[in-house]
């Protein structure tokens, strides 16, 4: 059974690995993983250092297609996928998440018939001026399997009729919905320990478990619009008035940044983009981590962190709905008071997100559908 495994991002390849890793200590005698990478990302190093960490196969195809508009880059990611699929002979696509790479692999594989397995389906923030809710709903619709990371995704599958949808796809095969749980946990459960007895990251910080706040910003529309970007930084300084705000700053960011005139931006501390195992290492032992990340939200929850959320919605519900996470958008106040909050209440911290075993359970079902 051969398998084409399409990224893009740097999230997918994380999530690339747990799957890779099952097939290769349950099933390698029978599913052969091809995996495609889109050159969606443009940080070649970065992508790189991603493989090797995570002790991941090697792309044996790479599209190479890098940044660009939205349609275009889109445009070229199908066309190249589209050949990659018609000269060699796949069972099925497993495409992640939301970018412009899961479309394309979503809407490449349909079109000539090739099973499409959704990881991460049914996830909705419900603001259709992102294009990752975009993306997420059409990949939905195209895949064979949509595998939910958690009851809340299965929820909202259900509200938009996926569940009594009369659809079949090719060899009248009918679509399947699997409450999977999250390969992310799965991943934040393998390599948390690693990370733990590798990374001198701390100890070179000069930084102490519990005593400095996380804090990421890279989504394009809060680093984009100068005001909101402009609004979550005034926040971050005055929270560093009371304690260490590390901040490993995105290219994106840092560049924009730079065309802001902001006061008191040397209270913050400002470190270079760090690896995957750093990033848990700095998740794990913060007080509060603030993100407008959807992998960082949910990492913060594995190690029981609350979260800021600076953004004005979330596809992880979930996490505001048990009070582990809070909804502050790019509004400076609503920081400031979020995390004030955190500081001095106690979180619960339920098992939402599986068991750590949603790859292999992920993998036999695929392996099921097409038997």
């Amino acid at each position: 059974m051969k398998l084409l495994t399409v990224i893009g991002a740097r999230p997918q390849i994380i999530k690339a690995a747990a799957i890779s890793r099952a097939i290769k200590a349950y099933f390698s005698e029978t599913i052969s993983d091809i995996i495609l990478h889109t050159g969606q990302h443009y940080d070649e190093n970065m992508s790189q250092q991603f493989f090797s960490e995570l002790q991941i196969p090697q792309p044996l195809i790479n599209l190479g297609i890098g940044s660009g508009p939205q349609g275009e880059q889109t445009a070229k990611m199908l066309t190249g996928i589209e050949q990659v699929l018609t000269k060699q002979h796949f069972d099925g696509v497993i495409i992640y998440g939301d970018t412009n790479s899961t479309l394309a692999g979503a809407l490449a594989a349909s079109k000539i018939q090739t099973p499409v397995f959704h990881i991460e389906a049914g996830l909705r923030s419900y603001n259709m001026t992102m294009p990752e809710e975009q993306n997420r709903i059409i990949s939905d619709q195209l895949s064979n399997i949509c595998f939910a990371p958690t009851q809340t995704a299965v929820d909202n599958l259900r509200r938009e009729g996926f569940f009594d949808s009369p659809t079949r796809f090719h060899h009248n095969r009918e679509r399947r919905i699997i409450l999977s749980g999250d390969v992310m946990y799965d991943n934040t459960l393998f390599y948390a320990q690693l990370a733990s007895k590798q990374s001198r990251l701390l100890l070179d910080l000069q930084l102490k478990k519990d005593q400095y706040i996380l804090a990421t910003v890279h989504r394009n529309y809060n680093t984009d619009n100068l005001q909101r970007l402009t609004s979550i930084f005034q926040a971050l300084t005055a929270i560093a008035n009371e304690t260490t705000v590390v901040i490993p700053l995105h290219p994106r960011t840092k560049k924009l940044l730079a065309t802001v005139d902001l006061p008191h931006l040397d209270r913050l501390f400002f470190i270079p983009p760090v690896s995957y195992l750093e990033m848990l290492v700095l998740e794990q032992n913060a007080q509060v981590v603030m993100t407008d990340s959807g992998g960082v939200q949910k990492e913060a929850f594995f190690f029981e962190r609350p979260c800021v959320i600076m953004r004005p919605e979330t596809e992880w519900t979930e996490i505001i709905d048990h009070g582990a996470g809070i909804l502050a958008d790019a509004d400076t106040d609503h920081i400031v008071e979020a995390y004030q909050q955190f500081s001095h209440c106690t979180i619960h911290f339920p098992p939402l997100f599986g068991d750590g075993h949603a790859a292999e359970k992920i993998v036999n079902e695929i392996r099921s559908y097409l038997s």
